[in-house]
């Protein structure tokens, strides 16, 4: 049988059928009976934080199921369950430029880099909420923010450096050099700002004319929070907005698993290396 249907090109099942024979029937679908659990757990995730992708859906679950003291569970079988019930995301499609870079933003060690940006959230009533912030280029914490209804200012960065250094070293100045990395917005290459880093402990770094992807670890973070969270959210006015920026913030820093950190929040990748006393 399986000689003639390879000569006539045609399915084995088609000429079993034409002959009055059952074809074999096929396995039925893997499943496992803890699917049942986590199934209705993935849902809740998954509706709660719609941006989720297979992966970073795993670690709230396996965080669910370690409440629950049942074991944890591979990224494999997520993706087999949200598959076959629909809940995976629309795969890219896009093509990103192509960008010539070779430095790195990232540091072995916390406290030696801190990128900061800035974006906007636009509001349905045509309002627009200005946002600065600032992140760490090891652990990934965003350590501070500022934001505005109007333009933003060289004095709202330097409350945001300082604010920044006070929390990292509970200090007015860092025990070290740190650098500060920015774009060339007018808030950032202000000569007040500049001597105010300067200060504090700062190294002002500027990235080239058109060179966004050398401050791709901040560029990365404002795609990750719209994503995430402004774009998952009622944005109706800018009073609505400012009061929710904080939580947001909290959330990401707490909750939101990171492929750079082996996917985890940077509160838990702060926590893990101090209680193991590693430099890195």
């Amino acid at each position: 049988m399986k000689r003639i249907a390879e000569a006539l090109d045609v399915a084995r099942s088609r000429l079993a059928e034409r002959m009055g024979k059952t074809p074999e029937k096929r396995p039925p679908r893997y499943s496992k009976e803890l699917d049942s659990v986590l199934l209705p757990l993935l849902r809740e995730i998954t509706d709660e934080r719609a941006t989720l992708g297979y992966r970073r859906a795993t670690v709230f679950l396996n965080r669910r199921l370690a409440q629950m003291e049942l074991p944890p569970v591979n990224h494999k079988r997520v993706y087999r369950i949200m598959r076959l019930h629909g809940l995976l995301l629309t795969r890219h499609t896009g093509r990103q430029p192509e960008r010539a870079h070779d430095g790195k933003v990232i540091t072995l060690r916390r406290n030696l880099r801190w990128s900061a940006d800035g974006f906007e959230i636009a509001c349905t009533n045509a309002e627009t909420v200005r946002v600065v912030f600032a992140i760490d280029c090891c652990d990934r914490e965003a350590m501070g923010f500022v934001a505005t209804t109007g333009g933003i200012s060289g004095s709202m960065v330097r409350d945001l450096m300082l604010e920044c250094v006070e929390k990292r070293f509970g200090t007015g100045r860092t025990p070290h050099r740190v650098e500060w990395l920015t774009d060339n917005g007018s808030c950032f290459t202000a000569k007040e700002t500049v001597e105010f880093a300067s200060w504090l402990g700062l190294i002002s770094r500027f990235t080239p004319v058109r060179s966004p992807q050398s401050n791709g670890m901040a560029e990365a973070f404002v795609k990750t929070f719209k994503r995430d969270y402004v774009y998952a959210h009622d944005r109706p006015d800018a009073r609505t907005v400012l009061a929710q920026l904080a939580a947001w913030f909290e959330d990401y820093n707490e909750e939101a698993p990171h492929k750079g950190l082996r996917m985890r929040s940077p509160r838990e990748f702060i926590r893990l290396i101090e209680n193991a006393a590693c430099p890195v």
